[in-house]
């Protein structure tokens, strides 16, 4: 069963009322988000009540800073199926524009929390703030709590075994550095990115290394270079693969970034399809090449590389199992 993804909070089902609802923007749903989310679950199954994510849509800084929009780590699509792996019943998506901002925090609770959701108990990070002015913040919805008739649960900031504070900023930069492995242990689970399959120049096939493209997003911050992935198609089916995100500067010196993918094993036509590229090790940068034959020798090393590397690949979490392995 799909989990519920809703827009409007006015809408939600009779039978999800009274919920314990999880709050928050949840971009990358890391392991920090992971510590609200889960203490959400264990709630909502200790009072027999279904269990909510809260979130808003697009993400807040995006909207009141239009020309430098979030590199998002999960857009709403691959938030809601991690949110579903997870265990959760539904996702409200609240739309968020510069009117939904000027809601006070007294409105918020009305309107959304009490009048829409009904929420039961509200589970959050220890420094979420809402409203106007961000005027709400922790101490404000304990006390609305108590006066409507919620309960709060107000969880601590999440630091790795380093002792250093999990974010998505700091997964970003991870991604800017290529350092996928630091990111995936800062997630819980590796990372993928889910788009279309595009037409390309069609060289990969011509030289025998048919690749699957992908255009992404202009603010993604993923380093150019090469990485071994796993490839999931819509219809479920994983494949192991090798990966280039960048410029192709052998063979196209002014293209814009693209993400190809070798996809091991396969042969058949990708077109249309919205997959998914899961991101496991970074190999080596981009590079141009004296000519084909040179990158073609590459090439194989990096499939052979890729091989080896994911053939030996365990999940890091039951979410990572759920995402990557099955």
């Amino acid at each position: 069963m799909q989990i519920l993804r809703l827009t409007d909070p006015t809408q939600l089902p009779a039978d999800l009322r009274d919920a314990v609802v999880a709050i928050g923007n949840f971009d990358g749903v890391h392991r920090g988000h992971q510590a609200v989310l889960e203490r959400a679950l264990e709630a909502a199954q200790a009072a027999g009540r279904p269990s909510l994510v809260l979130t808003f849509e697009p993400h807040p800084r995006s909207v009141f800073v239009p020309d430098q929009p979030v590199d998002r780590l999960t857009p709403a699509a691959e938030k809601a199926t991690i949110l579903e792996a997870l265990g959760f019943d539904a996702v409200v998506e609240c739309p968020f524009t510069r009117e939904f901002s000027q809601l006070t925090a007294d409105d918020f609770v009305d309107q959304i929390l009490v009048g829409a959701l009904h929420a039961s108990r509200i589970v959050t990070g220890f420094d979420f703030h809402f409203g106007k002015n961000r005027q709400g913040g922790p101490a404000f919805l304990m006390e609305a709590g108590d006066k409507r008739g919620f309960h709060v649960t107000l969880v601590d900031a999440f630091r790795d075994e380093g002792g250093q504070a999990v974010s998505s900023s700091r997964i970003r930069s991870l991604f800017g550095e290529g350092d996928v492995v630091e990111a995936a242990g800062l997630l819980g689970y590796r990372h993928r990115i889910r788009a279309k399959v595009v037409h390309g120049k069609q060289l990969g096939r011509t030289i025998g290394y048919p690749t699957a493209n992908m255009v992404l997003p202009p603010e993604t911050h993923l380093k150019h270079g090469i990485y071994a992935v796993r490839f999931r198609r819509a219809d479920g089916t994983l494949y192991d693969g090798v990966a280039s995100f960048g410029r192709r500067p052998t063979v196209d010196t002014d293209g814009e970034p693209l993400l190809e993918t070798y996809v091991f094993d396969f042969s058949g036509d990708l077109y249309g399809e919205i997959c998914a590229v899961s991101f496991f090790a970074y190999l080596r940068g981009e590079e141009k090449f004296d000519g084909l034959e040179p990158m073609m020798l590459q090439i194989r090393r990096d499939e052979e590389e890729a091989r080896g590397l994911l053939q030996g690949v365990k999940p890091l979490s039951p979410l990572d199992n759920t995402i990557n392995f099955v």
